[in-house]
Protein backbone atom coordinates (compact mmCIF):
# COMPACT_ATOMS: atom_id res chain seq x y z
CA UNK A 1 0.00 0.00 0.00
CA UNK A 2 1.44 3.16 -1.06
CA UNK A 3 1.09 6.60 0.76
CA UNK A 4 0.30 9.88 -0.60
CA UNK A 5 3.69 11.39 -1.65
CA UNK A 6 4.87 13.90 1.11
CA UNK A 7 4.75 17.67 -0.56
CA UNK A 8 8.09 19.21 0.19
CA UNK A 9 7.14 22.97 0.97
CA UNK A 10 8.58 25.23 -1.84
CA UNK A 11 10.38 28.72 -1.13
CA UNK A 12 7.97 30.97 -0.26
CA UNK A 13 7.44 34.70 1.00
CA UNK A 14 7.58 34.01 4.94
CA UNK A 15 7.27 36.87 7.48
CA UNK A 16 10.23 36.02 8.36
CA UNK A 17 11.65 36.41 5.16
CA UNK A 18 9.69 39.60 4.23
CA UNK A 19 10.67 41.52 7.79
CA UNK A 20 14.50 40.21 6.82
CA UNK A 21 14.15 41.56 3.23
CA UNK A 22 12.36 45.17 4.46
CA UNK A 23 15.40 45.46 7.07
CA UNK A 24 18.49 44.83 4.89
CA UNK A 25 16.64 47.48 2.20
CA UNK A 26 16.28 50.33 4.83
CA UNK A 27 20.04 49.47 6.63
CA UNK A 28 21.44 49.41 3.48
CA UNK A 29 19.73 52.06 1.78
CA UNK A 30 20.32 54.77 4.87
CA UNK A 31 23.84 53.23 4.87
CA UNK A 32 24.17 53.99 1.08
CA UNK A 33 22.61 57.47 1.61
CA UNK A 34 25.47 57.98 4.39
CA UNK A 35 28.06 57.56 1.82
CA UNK A 36 26.84 59.38 -0.82
CA UNK A 37 26.57 62.51 1.56
CA UNK A 38 30.10 62.00 3.16
CA UNK A 39 30.93 61.54 -0.81
CA UNK A 40 29.65 64.93 -1.73
CA UNK A 41 30.96 66.50 1.31
CA UNK A 42 34.47 65.59 0.62
CA UNK A 43 34.07 66.94 -2.53
CA UNK A 44 33.39 70.09 -1.64
CA UNK A 45 35.33 70.41 1.54
CA UNK A 46 38.82 69.78 -0.63
CA UNK A 47 39.13 72.66 -2.21
CA UNK A 48 42.04 74.72 -1.01
CA UNK A 49 43.49 76.46 -4.20
CA UNK A 50 40.34 78.24 -4.94
CA UNK A 51 41.57 81.13 -3.57
CA UNK A 52 45.33 81.50 -4.75
CA UNK A 53 45.87 83.11 -8.12
CA UNK A 54 45.92 81.38 -11.57
CA UNK A 55 49.24 79.84 -12.31
CA UNK A 56 50.37 79.43 -8.52
CA UNK A 57 52.25 76.21 -7.77
CA UNK A 58 53.15 74.29 -4.50
CA UNK A 59 56.09 72.60 -3.46
CA UNK A 60 55.38 68.86 -2.13
CA UNK A 61 57.36 66.97 0.44
CA UNK A 62 59.80 65.22 -2.11
CA UNK A 63 60.91 68.32 -3.54
CA UNK A 64 58.69 68.18 -6.66
CA UNK A 65 57.10 72.07 -7.95
CA UNK A 66 52.90 71.40 -8.83
CA UNK A 67 50.92 73.43 -10.09
CA UNK A 68 48.14 73.80 -7.37
CA UNK A 69 44.88 72.99 -9.39
CA UNK A 70 46.23 70.14 -10.56
CA UNK A 71 47.54 68.82 -7.20
CA UNK A 72 43.64 70.15 -6.01
CA UNK A 73 42.19 67.22 -8.75
CA UNK A 74 44.93 64.87 -7.75
CA UNK A 75 43.95 65.07 -3.70
CA UNK A 76 40.14 65.53 -4.45
CA UNK A 77 39.83 62.34 -6.69
CA UNK A 78 42.40 60.17 -4.23
CA UNK A 79 40.02 61.11 -1.01
CA UNK A 80 36.82 60.47 -2.96
CA UNK A 81 37.88 56.94 -4.20
CA UNK A 82 39.59 56.25 -0.69
CA UNK A 83 36.03 57.31 0.76
CA UNK A 84 34.04 55.69 -1.68
CA UNK A 85 36.00 52.25 -1.55
CA UNK A 86 36.07 52.39 2.50
CA UNK A 87 32.38 53.14 2.29
CA UNK A 88 31.00 50.64 0.39
CA UNK A 89 33.53 48.03 2.26
CA UNK A 90 31.77 49.32 5.49
CA UNK A 91 28.55 49.38 3.72
CA UNK A 92 28.67 45.79 3.17
CA UNK A 93 29.71 44.39 6.51
CA UNK A 94 27.06 46.43 8.10
CA UNK A 95 24.12 45.00 5.56
CA UNK A 96 25.15 41.97 6.39
CA UNK A 97 25.43 41.97 9.78
CA UNK A 98 22.11 43.74 9.88
CA UNK A 99 19.85 41.23 7.44
CA UNK A 100 21.72 38.31 9.75
CA UNK A 101 20.82 39.92 12.55
CA UNK A 102 17.34 41.21 11.18
CA UNK A 103 17.19 37.50 10.31
CA UNK A 104 17.57 36.28 14.14
CA UNK A 105 15.09 38.55 16.05
CA UNK A 106 12.47 38.02 13.65
CA UNK A 107 13.02 34.10 13.95
CA UNK A 108 12.63 34.78 17.98
CA UNK A 109 9.78 37.30 17.53
CA UNK A 110 7.66 35.05 15.46
CA UNK A 111 8.45 32.17 17.56
CA UNK A 112 4.91 32.30 19.19
CA UNK A 113 3.18 32.39 15.46
CA UNK A 114 4.56 28.92 15.34
CA UNK A 115 3.59 27.90 18.35
CA UNK A 116 0.12 28.85 17.43
CA UNK A 117 0.61 26.99 13.64
CA UNK A 118 2.12 23.95 15.86
CA UNK A 119 -0.83 23.98 18.51
CA UNK A 120 -3.52 24.38 15.92
CA UNK A 121 -2.41 21.60 13.80
CA UNK A 122 -2.34 19.28 17.12
CA UNK A 123 -5.52 20.19 18.35
CA UNK A 124 -8.57 17.58 17.71
CA UNK A 125 -10.91 15.99 19.80
CA UNK A 126 -8.57 14.36 22.11
CA UNK A 127 -6.02 17.15 22.23
CA UNK A 128 -8.41 20.39 23.36
CA UNK A 129 -6.34 20.98 26.39
CA UNK A 130 -3.31 21.88 24.59
CA UNK A 131 -2.77 25.58 24.87
CA UNK A 132 0.47 28.50 24.13
CA UNK A 133 0.84 29.33 27.15
CA UNK A 134 3.05 32.10 26.13
CA UNK A 135 5.77 33.62 28.88
CA UNK A 136 7.35 36.54 26.37
CA UNK A 137 7.10 40.22 26.16
CA UNK A 138 4.03 41.95 26.52
CA UNK A 139 3.57 43.16 23.11
CA UNK A 140 1.05 42.07 20.32
CA UNK A 141 2.68 38.83 19.61
CA UNK A 142 1.56 38.08 23.24
CA UNK A 143 -1.77 39.62 22.79
CA UNK A 144 -2.37 37.08 19.65
CA UNK A 145 -0.89 33.93 22.00
CA UNK A 146 -3.58 34.94 24.53
CA UNK A 147 -6.29 35.26 22.04
CA UNK A 148 -5.76 31.74 20.56
CA UNK A 149 -5.64 30.61 24.17
CA UNK A 150 -9.20 32.12 25.28
CA UNK A 151 -10.33 30.78 21.95
CA UNK A 152 -9.54 27.41 22.50
CA UNK A 153 -11.24 27.61 25.91
CA UNK A 154 -14.49 28.75 24.65
CA UNK A 155 -13.84 25.72 21.76
CA UNK A 156 -13.36 23.40 24.22
CA UNK A 157 -16.04 24.51 26.51
CA UNK A 158 -18.55 24.44 23.66
CA UNK A 159 -17.40 21.09 22.43
CA UNK A 160 -17.89 19.73 26.54
CA UNK A 161 -21.24 21.14 26.59
CA UNK A 162 -22.44 19.83 22.83
CA UNK A 163 -21.34 16.39 24.02
CA UNK A 164 -23.19 16.76 27.18
CA UNK A 165 -26.14 17.41 25.25
CA UNK A 166 -26.33 14.93 22.93
CA UNK A 167 -25.52 12.27 26.11
CA UNK A 168 -28.31 13.65 27.61
CA UNK A 169 -30.49 14.00 24.55
CA UNK A 170 -29.72 10.21 23.87
CA UNK A 171 -30.39 9.48 27.02
CA UNK A 172 -33.76 11.29 27.12
CA UNK A 173 -34.84 9.38 23.61
CA UNK A 174 -33.39 6.14 25.29
CA UNK A 175 -36.42 6.11 27.64
CA UNK A 176 -39.47 6.15 25.87
CA UNK A 177 -38.14 3.67 23.33
CA UNK A 178 -36.54 1.72 25.61
CA UNK A 179 -40.63 1.52 27.20
CA UNK A 180 -41.92 0.69 24.09
CA UNK A 181 -40.10 -1.79 23.31
CA UNK A 182 -40.07 -3.42 26.65
CA UNK A 183 -44.42 -3.31 26.22
CA UNK A 184 -44.28 -4.79 22.57
CA UNK A 185 -42.05 -7.49 24.06
CA UNK A 186 -43.60 -8.53 27.00
CA UNK A 187 -47.42 -8.15 25.14
CA UNK A 188 -46.61 -10.16 22.17
CA UNK A 189 -45.01 -13.06 24.26
CA UNK A 190 -48.39 -13.18 26.63
CA UNK A 191 -50.15 -16.27 25.00
CA UNK A 192 -53.21 -15.25 26.50
CA UNK A 193 -53.09 -11.43 26.05
CA UNK A 194 -56.50 -9.91 25.30
CA UNK A 195 -57.47 -7.11 23.81
CA UNK A 196 -57.99 -5.44 26.98
CA UNK A 197 -54.09 -6.41 27.35
CA UNK A 198 -53.45 -4.86 23.64
CA UNK A 199 -55.27 -1.79 24.64
CA UNK A 200 -53.06 -0.83 27.94
CA UNK A 201 -49.81 -1.56 25.48
CA UNK A 202 -51.20 0.70 22.85
CA UNK A 203 -51.90 3.31 25.10
CA UNK A 204 -48.37 2.70 27.02
CA UNK A 205 -46.92 2.72 23.96
CA UNK A 206 -48.85 6.31 22.11
CA UNK A 207 -47.48 8.45 25.44
CA UNK A 208 -44.24 7.28 25.24
CA UNK A 209 -44.09 7.81 21.57
CA UNK A 210 -46.04 11.04 22.13
CA UNK A 211 -42.87 12.16 24.95
CA UNK A 212 -40.23 11.11 21.99
CA UNK A 213 -41.73 13.46 20.03
CA UNK A 214 -42.24 16.34 22.22
CA UNK A 215 -38.10 15.84 23.04
CA UNK A 216 -37.74 15.57 19.15
CA UNK A 217 -39.73 19.25 18.70
CA UNK A 218 -38.50 21.04 21.66
CA UNK A 219 -35.04 19.51 19.99
CA UNK A 220 -35.44 21.20 17.09
CA UNK A 221 -37.00 24.95 18.61
CA UNK A 222 -33.92 25.00 20.65
CA UNK A 223 -31.61 24.51 17.29
CA UNK A 224 -33.16 26.87 15.72
CA UNK A 225 -33.38 29.69 18.33
CA UNK A 226 -29.77 28.82 18.38
CA UNK A 227 -29.21 29.57 14.99
CA UNK A 228 -30.58 32.87 14.95
CA UNK A 229 -28.53 34.06 18.22
CA UNK A 230 -25.76 36.68 17.12
CA UNK A 231 -27.32 36.80 13.22
CA UNK A 232 -30.63 38.22 11.62
CA UNK A 233 -34.12 36.70 12.51
CA UNK A 234 -34.95 34.58 9.36
CA UNK A 235 -38.24 36.40 10.68
CA UNK A 236 -39.28 39.78 12.05
CA UNK A 237 -42.48 40.93 12.58
CA UNK A 238 -44.40 42.92 14.93
CA UNK A 239 -46.11 41.04 17.71
CA UNK A 240 -47.60 41.36 21.70
CA UNK A 241 -46.45 39.26 24.35
CA UNK A 242 -49.41 39.83 25.84
CA UNK A 243 -51.13 37.87 23.02
CA UNK A 244 -48.98 35.04 23.12
CA UNK A 245 -49.18 34.77 26.72
CA UNK A 246 -53.04 34.73 26.90
CA UNK A 247 -52.89 31.64 24.27
CA UNK A 248 -50.28 30.05 26.43
CA UNK A 249 -52.58 30.22 29.19
CA UNK A 250 -55.74 29.45 27.52
CA UNK A 251 -53.58 26.37 26.50
CA UNK A 252 -52.96 25.15 29.77
CA UNK A 253 -56.57 25.96 31.34
CA UNK A 254 -57.55 22.15 31.63
CA UNK A 255 -54.51 21.37 34.01
CA UNK A 256 -54.56 24.50 35.76
CA UNK A 257 -58.33 23.74 36.92
CA UNK A 258 -57.25 20.21 37.30
CA UNK A 259 -55.34 21.48 40.16
CA UNK A 260 -56.91 24.34 40.97
CA UNK A 261 -54.10 26.91 40.57
CA UNK A 262 -54.87 30.69 41.54
CA UNK A 263 -54.11 32.76 38.65
CA UNK A 264 -53.34 36.41 38.51
CA UNK A 265 -52.91 38.17 35.45
CA UNK A 266 -51.49 41.67 34.35
CA UNK A 267 -51.71 41.94 30.32
CA UNK A 268 -50.62 44.85 29.09
CA UNK A 269 -49.31 45.60 26.01
CA UNK A 270 -46.01 44.45 25.37
CA UNK A 271 -44.89 44.81 22.10
CA UNK A 272 -41.71 43.53 20.22
CA UNK A 273 -40.49 42.69 16.91
CA UNK A 274 -39.22 39.15 16.22
CA UNK A 275 -40.28 35.55 15.13
CA UNK A 276 -43.83 34.77 16.33
CA UNK A 277 -43.15 31.29 16.58
CA UNK A 278 -40.18 31.51 18.58
CA UNK A 279 -41.99 34.22 20.52
CA UNK A 280 -44.90 32.18 21.12
CA UNK A 281 -42.77 29.33 22.39
CA UNK A 282 -40.77 31.03 24.83
CA UNK A 283 -44.55 32.58 26.43
CA UNK A 284 -45.47 28.86 26.07
CA UNK A 285 -42.71 27.22 27.77
CA UNK A 286 -42.44 29.87 30.81
CA UNK A 287 -46.57 29.01 31.20
CA UNK A 288 -46.16 25.45 30.93
CA UNK A 289 -43.00 25.23 33.13
CA UNK A 290 -44.92 27.42 35.85
CA UNK A 291 -47.58 25.23 35.57
CA UNK A 292 -46.08 21.62 35.56
CA UNK A 293 -43.55 22.31 38.46
CA UNK A 294 -46.47 23.83 40.62
CA UNK A 295 -48.71 22.24 43.40
CA UNK A 296 -52.50 21.12 44.05
CA UNK A 297 -53.82 24.82 45.28
CA UNK A 298 -50.52 26.64 44.38
CA UNK A 299 -50.71 30.44 42.94
CA UNK A 300 -48.93 31.26 39.32
CA UNK A 301 -49.11 35.10 38.03
CA UNK A 302 -48.03 36.46 34.83
CA UNK A 303 -47.65 39.90 33.72
CA UNK A 304 -46.75 42.04 30.86
CA UNK A 305 -45.85 45.46 29.69
CA UNK A 306 -43.70 47.85 28.51
CA UNK A 307 -42.45 51.38 28.54
CA UNK A 308 -41.63 52.13 25.22
CA UNK A 309 -37.95 51.20 25.21
CA UNK A 310 -38.60 47.43 26.45
CA UNK A 311 -40.95 44.82 26.90
CA UNK A 312 -41.33 42.32 29.52
CA UNK A 313 -42.59 39.14 29.93
CA UNK A 314 -42.94 38.16 33.86
CA UNK A 315 -44.22 34.40 34.93
CA UNK A 316 -43.71 33.40 38.81
CA UNK A 317 -45.18 29.89 40.42
CA UNK A 318 -45.46 28.65 43.67
CA UNK A 319 -43.63 24.82 43.79
CA UNK A 320 -40.93 23.06 45.25
CA UNK A 321 -37.58 25.14 46.60
CA UNK A 322 -35.31 25.97 44.75
CA UNK A 323 -31.54 27.01 45.91
CA UNK A 324 -30.81 30.60 44.15
CA UNK A 325 -27.24 29.09 43.38
CA UNK A 326 -29.00 26.60 41.28
CA UNK A 327 -31.29 28.85 39.05
CA UNK A 328 -28.87 29.57 36.48
CA UNK A 329 -28.43 25.91 35.71
CA UNK A 330 -32.07 25.64 35.04
CA UNK A 331 -31.07 27.02 31.56
CA UNK A 332 -28.66 24.94 30.54
CA UNK A 333 -30.33 21.82 28.86
CA UNK A 334 -32.40 19.07 30.74
CA UNK A 335 -31.82 20.43 33.93
CA UNK A 336 -35.25 20.17 35.84
CA UNK A 337 -33.91 22.08 39.28
CA UNK A 338 -32.74 19.18 41.05
CA UNK A 339 -35.17 16.39 39.94
CA UNK A 340 -34.05 13.59 38.50
CA UNK A 341 -34.38 13.43 33.91
CA UNK A 342 -36.20 9.79 34.35
CA UNK A 343 -38.62 11.19 37.24
CA UNK A 344 -39.73 14.75 36.18
CA UNK A 345 -42.15 15.29 33.47
CA UNK A 346 -41.42 17.17 30.46
CA UNK A 347 -37.69 17.10 28.31
CA UNK A 348 -35.59 19.62 30.46
CA UNK A 349 -35.52 21.97 27.57
CA UNK A 350 -37.94 24.85 28.36
CA UNK A 351 -36.00 27.27 30.05
CA UNK A 352 -33.14 26.90 27.70
CA UNK A 353 -35.12 27.17 24.79
CA UNK A 354 -36.31 30.31 26.43
CA UNK A 355 -32.72 31.47 26.95
CA UNK A 356 -31.66 31.15 23.61
CA UNK A 357 -35.04 32.34 22.13
CA UNK A 358 -34.27 35.75 24.00
CA UNK A 359 -30.62 35.67 22.76
CA UNK A 360 -31.92 35.53 19.32
CA UNK A 361 -34.07 38.65 19.78
CA UNK A 362 -31.11 40.60 21.58
CA UNK A 363 -33.16 40.26 24.70
CA UNK A 364 -32.16 39.03 28.35
CA UNK A 365 -33.80 36.45 30.68
CA UNK A 366 -33.31 36.17 34.71
CA UNK A 367 -34.83 33.92 37.03
CA UNK A 368 -35.98 34.60 41.08
CA UNK A 369 -36.15 31.75 43.84
CA UNK A 370 -38.95 32.39 45.46
CA UNK A 371 -38.96 31.99 49.37
CA UNK A 372 -41.17 29.45 50.58
CA UNK A 373 -40.60 27.28 47.01
CA UNK A 374 -41.90 28.71 43.64
CA UNK A 375 -39.34 30.57 40.79
CA UNK A 376 -40.32 33.99 39.20
CA UNK A 377 -39.02 34.20 35.61
CA UNK A 378 -38.55 38.35 34.03
CA UNK A 379 -37.82 38.07 30.27
CA UNK A 380 -36.65 41.63 28.49
CA UNK A 381 -36.56 42.40 24.82
CA UNK A 382 -36.39 45.41 23.04
CA UNK A 383 -39.82 47.35 22.47
CA UNK A 384 -40.95 47.22 19.17
CA UNK A 385 -40.20 51.07 18.87
CA UNK A 386 -36.36 50.87 20.07
CA UNK A 387 -36.27 47.63 17.74
CA UNK A 388 -37.15 49.64 14.54
CA UNK A 389 -34.43 52.24 15.76
CA UNK A 390 -31.85 49.70 16.04
CA UNK A 391 -31.22 50.00 19.91
CA UNK A 392 -31.15 47.87 21.91
CA UNK A 393 -32.01 48.82 25.80
CA UNK A 394 -32.91 44.82 26.91
CA UNK A 395 -29.24 44.32 27.28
Amino acid sequence: MTGTPRRHPRLRPTLRLRLTLLNGVLLVGAGAILVLLSWLLVRDALRPTDELLPGTTVLLADGRSMDAAAWQRQLVDSASGELLAKGLAALLAIGTVGVVGAYAVAGRALRPLHQVTATARRLGETTLDQRISYSGANDEVAELADTFDEMLDRIAAAFEAQKRFVANASHELRTPLAVMRTEIDVTLSDDEADAAEYRRMATVVRDASERANSLVDALLVLARSEAQTGRRLGRRTECDLAAGTLNALSAVRREVERIKLDVHTSLEPAPVVGDPGLLDRLAGNLIENAVRYNHLHGRLWVRTGSDGQRSWLVVGNTGFEVDQADVPGLFEPFRRGGRERTGARGSGLGLSIVRAVCDAHGGTVTAVAQSGGGLEVTVNLPAADAASTGENPAR
